[in-house]
């Protein structure tokens, strides 16, 4: 199924930022050549920086379209006030490229992406969400690609670790077999530092679920799309560089992370479920957290605070 509003309309790159006065220099100066080929406008939604963002914006990028969304209300809801804004486009807007800040695209990185999106794939569904290779700064592969969450797959992490359970599909969510970032492989979802999504994905998924301050909002879309008939696709020939990587060592951030895991395993599994893939993902934590390891011991406090009412969603 082709999208004609695709060939036609301009791709809007929605940016959303949050102090990042300091990433988006480099971001900004990288886009020519990351969108070559394309017809392309810029959206960036702010939400309530306290340091020079928009200003940087205004300075390196004077023909965006700048969203001063007037508070802090997560990555959702500044995706949400982005996509509104293209939407008042005169013609609209065509396929959607989501970016984090701190991302690089390589050159043509864009419309490679672009080009896949709408492919059919052989089980009948199509490619909704496209991403593409990503590199840590200093040239590592990152795994971005995921599978859907399982009480399985959580134990398997807490017992083998999710780097040497990825290698099985049974037993992590991550994938990490060389050989799925090296084709063009299909997955659950992937990480969202940079997305495409066709125009067919973003009318029928609407909009993004802003009960997801941060982290899982990504899966969440992704799985929605999936349940649509739009799969997420890795296209290895599109390459960028991700210099983020903040969950990684901050404990707020960490245990955000690993809480709203639970919370979407809960939206979309029954209470039995919910508490075995509960009682994992705390096994995975709490081992670390005796090793002394801080972000972990943040996660096993907010998961034994969360509340386990079957109304709740963790």
């Amino acid at each position: 199924m082709h999208d004609q509003q695709q060939d036609t309309a301009p791709v809007a790159v929605l940016v959303v930022t949050w102090n990042s006065a300091e990433v988006l220099p480099g971001f900004l100066e990288s886009l020519p050549a990351g969108m070559g080929g394309l017809d392309w406008r810029l959206v960036v939604a702010d939400n309530a920086s306290s340091d020079d963002t928009v200003a940087v914006v205004r300075k390196h990028a004077p023909e965006a379209t700048v969203v001063e969304t007037g508070r802090n209300g997560g990555y959702s809801f500044g995706i949400n006030a982005a996509l509104r804004a293209a939407a008042s486009w005169e013609g609209g807007f065509g396929p959607v490229l989501i970016c984090n800040p701190d991302v690089r695209m390589d050159e043509g990185c864009a419309a490679t992406l672009i080009g896949a999106l709408g492919e059919p794939l052989p089980d009948g569904t199509r490619v909704g969400v496209s991403v593409p290779l990503l590199h840590e700064e200093d040239g590592s592969l990152i795994h971005s690609l995921r599978r859907e969450s399982s009480v399985t797959r959580a134990l398997g992490e807490a017992v083998l670790g999710n780097r040497r359970a990825g290698r099985f599909p049974r037993w992590s969510e991550l994938v990490t077999a060389p050989s799925a970032y090296t084709g063009r492989t299909s997955a659950d979802w992937a990480t969202g530092a940079l997305l495409a999504l066709s125009r067919e994905c973003v009318a029928a998924c609407g909009p993004w679920d802003e009960s997801f301050f941060l982290y899982s909002e990504e899966t969440e879309y992704c799985l929605r799309a999936r349940d649509l008939g739009l799969r997420t696709r890795l296209e290895p020939r599109a390459r960028a560089t991700h210099l983020g990587g903040d969950s990684r060592i901050s404990p707020r951030l960490w245990s955000l992370l690993v809480v709203n895991r639970v919370r979407l395993f809960r939206r979309r599994h029954g209470l039995p479920a919910t508490v075995a893939f509960r009682s994992a993902v705390l096994l995975r934590e709490a081992s670390r957290a005796a090793l002394g390891r801080e972000p972990a011991r943040a996660a096993v406090r907010a998961l034994l605070g969360a509340p386990r009412s079957p109304h709740q969603d963790v």
